[in-house]
């Protein structure tokens, strides 16, 4: 396996923002060549960037023989779009490298995990949008992801959350904007989402008016909703249990062969 750690950078940039990549080998004597590459962004709340949905969740999607590279984006004082930005630059640097990586272009699948899931769907939101594309210096069709795979995403903005990502651009114009289950439209790709009942930090209703506003343009969603689970579970096992012995729900652990099997029918 080929590692590496790329600096990010674009408008609003911190230093430390950065991509890290997992490429598989491949060899003259390996049925598989190219692969699809899953693109995770951690959560945190716009205020950090998880670990324990980076790393973690990389290695079950490198078991699953998928390419995979994290962003650790920038969080505040950095505002939006800047994380946006820089998920773009990752698309955008992962597509330079496809040929030497043997990464499949067409299949680059976006990840994200509450907070991160808001910058993993905003691509998906806005990957069409020619702002987006003169920002990167791309084509917009370069920056679509083949399908959106959203962890307890924070979709809508309570007001705590909008001061944090908007700061001095904190509107009304701006919630609608960030707001996006209000700015889905026909070129929104697919997704896989899954969420808890009981998350009391990110509520489930953020995924179910999502769906519902996908659903108003006949875009495809596997969802799952579990009866049980704290906010924050990633893997939902040992590999990601907190500190203060909390984070394991054996029922959500059943999210990554569920998503496994929805990648596989799109690869």
């Amino acid at each position: 396996m080929r590692t590496e750690i790329f600096k990010i950078q674009a408008e609003g940039s911190l230093p430390e923002a950065q991509l890290h990549t997992y490429i598989q080998d491949s060899g003259e004597l390996m049925m598989i060549k190219d692969r699809p590459l899953i693109l995770i962004c951690p959560g945190g709340g716009y205020t950090s960037v998880s670990k324990r949905e980076g790393e973690p969740l990389a290695v079950r999607f490198l078991a699953m023989g998928y390419h995979v590279a994290v962003l650790r984006y920038s969080c505040a004082p950095a505002v939006y779009p800047t994380a946006l930005l820089e998920l773009a630059e990752s698309v955008k640097l992962i597509q330079l490298h496809a040929e030497e990586w043997l990464v499949r272009t067409d299949r680059i699948f976006v990840l994200g995990c509450s907070a991160g899931a808001h910058v993993a769907a905003s691509l998906g939101m806005f990957w069409h949008e020619s702002w987006l594309a003169e920002k990167t210096g791309v084509t917009n069709e370069s920056l679509r992801p083949a399908g959106m795979i959203l962890c307890y995403p924070a979709i809508y903005v309570p007001e705590d959350f909008s001061k944090t990502i908007l700061a001095g651009q904190d509107t009304e114009e701006m919630r609608e904007r960030v707001s996006l289950d209000k700015q889905v439209t026909e070129h929104t790709p697919q997704a896989f989402i899954w969420h808890t009942f009981e998350d009391t930090r990110v509520p489930v209703e953020n995924s179910l008016n999502l769906i519902m506003a996908m659903r108003k343009y006949q875009i495809p969603v596997e969802f799952h909703m579990y009866p049980y689970g704290k906010h924050g579970l990633a893997a939902a096992d040992e590999l990601t249990q907190k500190i203060d012995g909390t984070g394991i729900q054996k029922e959500c652990q059943s999210w990554l062969p569920l998503v496994q099997t929805w990648l596989k029918e799109r690869t």
